[in-house]
């Protein structure tokens, strides 16, 4: 029971604003384009038990899988989180994304007291492995994918012991990016623990605490509101993904929803199991798109925290798909499966709440990894990126444009940074033209990113999705139109593959053409 609205409304918003101010420092403090530009990285934090209180507005396929990496940490480390301390994780199978995604725990102290947690996670640019970007084409294994880190501690006494990440620093192709981009998480949690610790002087401890009960509370409520007038409704819907890089094509995703009085049942029961090529999602990212969804749908208004979930009881097969054990490969699973995951599950909503569902998104993240020597300073480099494509439409609304959808929540990199710091030439950008699909309300249109390459044996990298399945219309909407991913050297033109690396050579131009959205209704020149 809330006591004090007013006090309560002040504390939660006073936590939430903590969450962004963390956000906004580690993207002003990083050291690479990837970070700092297209804003990959999240900040949230968390109870004394490792559970979501407040968050920024950051990556939902981090944000939801968070947690499971703090409760990694307290699980593995225990009473050696103490104050000055911070722990870095990576691993898939903990609470882990993909390896590029590293975590950094904080646990926050008063008078000798654990009181919380503050956390963020990064997408680093290069984490080693076989390709530069750590995001390769094909891989079968974890550890070809980069470096895995447990749960260790890596800050002592707020500094950073290098001995600890020499793993890390030896692995990668770009140490010096490494390190800065890991102050700048460092100096993130500062600003979050610093923050968190005002709140609570300025509250008492008691009062803070009993606000991150409250809060939980509050938001299971009204989720389980929110989901009440369905009791009763099912849905079920299967989809694929194309191709795991590795000679598998439509990989079958399941799922099947129940609403009861106590939330709702999800079921991946059906799903394919984890495969050879790096689809594989880590279970922390299939739970996170699955929270994302639920809170897009019903949680309007409904302050996000793990109350928001704890209502739904999620049933993912082990070594599945959306499951893997170690050493499945997972690279794309993170970015890519977990895209189809919110397509299957708001496929299956449409079934119980149909004008609340829109139509799929472009369905991918298009991810383009390029590595080599910068030949203006003799240095390796990396730049990895997402392009955005065509927002599905919904009723009543048009799809919008060019734009990133659902698990991800990035910005296109600037073409002036990315000119500016890798040896490369936008030659195009701009709207990809009546891709999106027709309805009453039509999709939104995808992108067309061409970039030339203005260095000698670079290795590019590509994990994408619908290539051959469009992103499907809903309600009678017409389909969106599928990517394309072309290589143009000396006049000749080559179709790239969904998911492949290959060496390039000084004047290649790499063109990417994003899909998509799918319309919502049925056009007005084909209404009866």
């Amino acid at each position: 029971m809330i006591e004090d609205p007013i006090i309560f409304e002040v504390i939660k918003n006073s936590l939430i604003s903590a969450a962004r101010e963390m956000s906004v420092a580690l993207r002003k403090a990083a050291f690479s384009p990837n970070i700092k530009e297209r804003r990959d990285c999240s900040c949230a934090i968390f109870d004394a038990g490792g559970k979501l209180v407040a968050q920024s507005k950051d990556i939902p396929v981090h944000l939801g899988a968070m947690p499971l990496s703090v409760r990694a940490c307290i699980d593995d480390l225990g009473g050696r989180l103490k104050d000055g301390t911070m722990a870095l994780l990576n691993d898939p199978y903990r609470g882990g994304s993909h390896l590029p995604d590293l975590t950094l725990v904080c646990p926050v102290f008063i008078h000798e007291k654990l009181v919380g947690f503050v956390a963020n996670r990064a997408h680093h640019a290069d984490v080693g492995g076989a390709s530069p970007g750590s995001m390769p084409g094909l891989s079968l294994n974890i550890n070809e994918e980069g470096i895995v880190i447990s749960p260790r501690i890596v800050i002592e006494e707020r500094n950073l012991l290098k001995d600890r990440v020499r793993d890390l620093l030896e692995g990668t192709r770009t140490p010096y990016e490494r390190l800065g981009d890991l102050s700048a998480q460092m100096a993130a949690n500062n600003v979050g623990r610093d923050r968190l610790i005002t709140i609570m002087k300025e509250h008492s401890v008691a009062r803070v605490l009993e606000t991150f009960r409250g809060l939980q509370q509050y938001s299971r409520r009204r989720m389980l509101n929110a989901l009440s007038p369905y009791i009763g409704k099912t849905g079920t819907y299967k989809d694929v993904m194309e191709s795991d890089g590795a000679g598998n094509f439509d990989i079958p995703i399941k799922v099947s929803i129940t609403i009861t009085k106590n939330g709702a049942n999800i079921s991946f029961a059906g799903t394919s199991r984890q495969v050879n090529g790096n689809i594989n999602c880590p279970l922390a990212s299939t739970l996170s798109a699955v929270y994302y969804v639920f809170i897009a749908v019903f949680g309007k208004g409904i302050p996000t925290n793990e109350g928001c979930w704890s209502c739904l009881d999620i049933e993912v097969p082990n070594s599945s798909l959306l499951n893997p054990v170690y050493p499945a490969p997972v690279s794309a699973g993170n970015v890519e499966t977990s895209q189809r995951v919110v397509d299957v599950v708001l496929a299956s909503l449409y079934e119980i709440v149909p004008e609340m569902i829109p139509a799929n998104s472009q369905g991918t993240m298009n991810n383009l990894t390029i590595g080599g020597v910068d030949p203006r300073s003799n240095k390796p480099f990396t730049f990895y990126e997402t392009i955005g494509g065509g927002a599905g439409a919904g009723y009543g609304i048009y799809g919008t444009s060019g734009v990133h959808s659902h698990m991800t929540n990035t910005l296109n990199t600037p073409i002036e940074s990315l000119e500016s710091e890798y040896p490369v030439r936008v030659i195009s950008y701009s709207l990809r033209e009546n891709t999106g699909g027709h309805g009453r309300w039509n999709g939104g249109d995808g992108i067309i990113r061409e970039i030339e390459i203005l260095a000698d044996d670079c290795i590019v990298s590509i994990q994408s999705e619908r290539r051959k399945t469009a992103p499907r219309g809903l309600a009678g909407g017409k389909n969106g139109k599928i990517g394309v991913n072309k290589m143009l050297y000396h006049g000749e033109e080559y179709i790239l593959q969904s998911k492949t690396t290959v060496k390039t050579l000084h004047g290649a131009t790499i063109r990417i053409e994003t899909p998509g959205g799918g319309g919502w209704g049925v056009p007005p020149n084909q209404a009866d």
